[in-house]
């Protein structure tokens, strides 16, 4: 979720939605729940989040009690539109949610349960950092609900990890996962490749560490130079060498050799899972575009075609709640040609891809040439569906925009 907020119309004080946006009974919901917290701020990091010198007035100790208000709010909200649905995934992210006490954690989950409920089989996911994982709080997440620990490795090479100001010991990431697997948690673990100074050696020794822990799931993201952040400005003044656009395709390369060798099978660009069922169900929900909430400060959510955000600053954000007002900063509904091109956007970089019959006409033939260019699976096209080849995810923009112009 990145810092900055996008343009649109003023939300109402009260979080009301437009009469004619109806939540569907058949159409799932997911939670997404922000933490803002971080003890660092990494280099490479756009997202909301917000160390100690950073809160300006804003208190840690007090969030869970935030959100909760919002919920409360949400569960009002959403009840005017259509029958509440129980939430079939939740998902905490950040920042570095296990730098709450387990406790909060527990408490804001058991505050979705109550406005909502939660369906039988749903996949709560926690986000956390190497360090912060313990036996303990692994069992009070999973003794609160949690089914999935998503465990930030980024990389298994020191000078990799320091390049991206991450500051866990990668030996901490075995003993998170192991606290996890005792606990009866799923395991995913999230990489990084491209870091500056990093080799393909490295990235090898990162990939293999990673299979070496048996994860149910592995998310391999390539290193974006984001605007604003140190990284970027590292790079402007030529501190540190940008990304090498080659070395980083061969690195996905050698990633999802290693990845499938070791029976993890693709279903998203940057994403692999042992099984169907091992997949993110919460990720493939935004990619397919159904409901969610987003609770915290700068979360987005999306019912009914429409879309709204938060105000950014934790501060903001509750004095907005303490008011007993919506922290909604702005909305959108786009119109039916935005949803067409986010819907290529989004839905050609997972394994189910798009119907053909989805695309317009120019589009259609854009595929029949990307086809035969073998950015497109020519099988899958025999059967209606547009999806990526290993070259196309390789690719994947150049896709995009060849289907979106």
């Amino acid at each position: 979720m990145g810092s900055a907020l996008p343009l649109g119309d003023p939300a109402p004080s009260d979080g009301a939605l437009p009469i004619d946006v109806v939540a569907d009974a058949n159409t799932d919901f997911g939670v997404y729940l922000h933490v803002p917290f971080c003890r660092v701020r990494c280099g490479y990091c756009d997202f909301n989040t917000y160390t100690a010198t950073e809160l300006r007035g804003a208190r840690q100790d007090a969030y869970a009690d935030e959100v909760l208000r919002e919920i409360d709010l949400s569960r009002r909200v959403l009840g005017e539109r259509g029958p509440l649905r129980p939430a079939q995934t939740v998902f905490f992210g950040g920042g570095t949610p296990t730098l709450l006490p387990p406790g909060d954690l527990a408490r804001m989950l058991a505050g979705v349960r109550a406005a909502f409920g939660i369906a039988t089989g749903a996949e709560i996911t926690v986000e956390a950092n190497p360090d912060t994982v313990s036996p303990e709080l692994a069992g009070i997440l999973a003794d609160a609900g949690v089914t999935r620990l998503s465990i930030g490795m980024q990389s298994a090479v020191p000078h990799v990890l320091a390049a991206l100001d991450r500051t866990h010991d990668p030996a901490n990431v075995a003993t998170a996962v192991a606290a996890a697997r005792d606990a009866g948690l799923h395991v995913s673990l999230d990489l990084i490749y491209g870091a500056p100074g990093e080799s393909l050696d490295d990235w090898r020794r990162s990939v293999d560490a990673a299979v070496s822990l048996q994860p149910d799931h592995i998310s391999a993201y390539a290193l974006i130079i984001e605007d604003g952040t140190k990284l970027e400005r590292q790079i402007r003044r030529g501190e540190v060498p940008a990304p090498d656009d080659d070395l980083q395709a061969d690195m996905y390369e050698l990633a999802d050799d290693v990845f499938a060798a070791a029976g993890y099978g693709w279903y998203e660009v940057s994403n692999w899972a042992r099984s169907a069922a091992d997949r993110s169900r919460h990720n493939l929900a935004y990619w397919r575009g159904t409901d969610w909430w987003g609770y915290g400060p700068g979360a987005h959510s999306h019912v009914g075609g429409l879309r709204w955000w938060n105000v950014k600053h934790p501060a903001a954000y509750a004095q907005r709640l303490a008011a007993s007002e919506s922290p909604a900063a702005g909305r959108e509904r786009p119109d039916d040609e935005a949803r067409r091109l986010e819907a290529v956007l989004l839905r050609t970089r997972i394994v189910e891809g798009l119907g053909l019959d989805e695309l317009a006409p120019d589009a259609r033939r854009a595929a029949a040439a990307l086809i035969a260019d073998g950015l497109i699976d020519g099988a899958a096209a025999v059967h209606g569906r547009v999806v990526l080849t290993r070259r196309g995810r390789l690719m994947a923009d150049a896709v995009v925009r060849a289907l979106t112009e």
